[in-house]
């Protein structure tokens, strides 16, 4: 199957899936706008992501398949890399680059990191699995780039996201340790008091 130019993140708790460049039975490429349907698979402690074009999509059987969760997206293709004059930290390069450790003391971190890019309109959520052992996973896919992000439900109340919202602060802030942050709308990408009462709803 044909992936597009991105490291697969793998581990026990978080799984990042990029979208197929071209469809995994027929294997014609997508095209721009090009309507595909995506299942994803959980089997036993790995994620296996499907793409096809609507042509080729039939419903398989479970075939022994713990979890399954299935959406139709329209493809685009990547846009070419643009040049960096200053590396910025961002909510999305954090949150690539936490999954990537796996360190389980930034579990928090990641779950409102996801509910921000969520808001921000970067990620839809496409489904929400429970993974057999008690643990709520959330399915995410990034509407640009059609990747597919797991993050697991920490289920935050809102008086526990004051420590939250100062880490991610100080991870992005300009005086954080991991550089320079960028802004929305004139302010520093932190929680908001909506995305507080997004995150302690879910």
């Amino acid at each position: 199957m044909s992936f597009r130019g991105y490291d697969l993140i793998m581990n026990s708790d978080w799984d990042v899936r990029p979208c197929g460049e071209a469809c995994s039975k027929c294997q014609n490429s997508f095209g721009d706008g090009e309507k595909y349907v995506t299942s994803l698979l959980l089997r036993e402690d790995t994620y296996e992501r499907t793409d096809y074009c609507e042509r080729c999509w039939e419903d398989p059987k479970e075939d022994g398949a713990s979890v399954r969760s299935i959406w139709r997206g329209l493809y685009r293709p990547l846009p070419p890399p643009a040049e960096e004059i200053l590396k910025k930290e961002t909510a999305e390069s954090l949150l690539r680059r936490l999954m990537e450790r796996a360190d389980e003391s930034q579990r928090e971190v990641i779950y409102v990191l996801a509910v921000m890019l969520e808001r921000k309109r970067q990620l839809v959520e496409r489904d929400k699995r429970d993974r057999g052992d008690g643990t709520v996973v959330l399915v995410f896919e990034h509407r640009q780039t059609g990747e597919t992000f797991m993050i697991p439900d920490v289920s935050l109340h809102l008086d526990e996201l004051q420590n939250v919202q100062t880490e991610i602060a100080d991870l992005l802030g300009p005086s954080g340790r991991h550089g320079a942050s960028e802004s929305i709308d004139g302010q520093s990408e932190v929680v908001t008091e909506a995305d507080a009462e997004v995150v302690s709803e879910e």
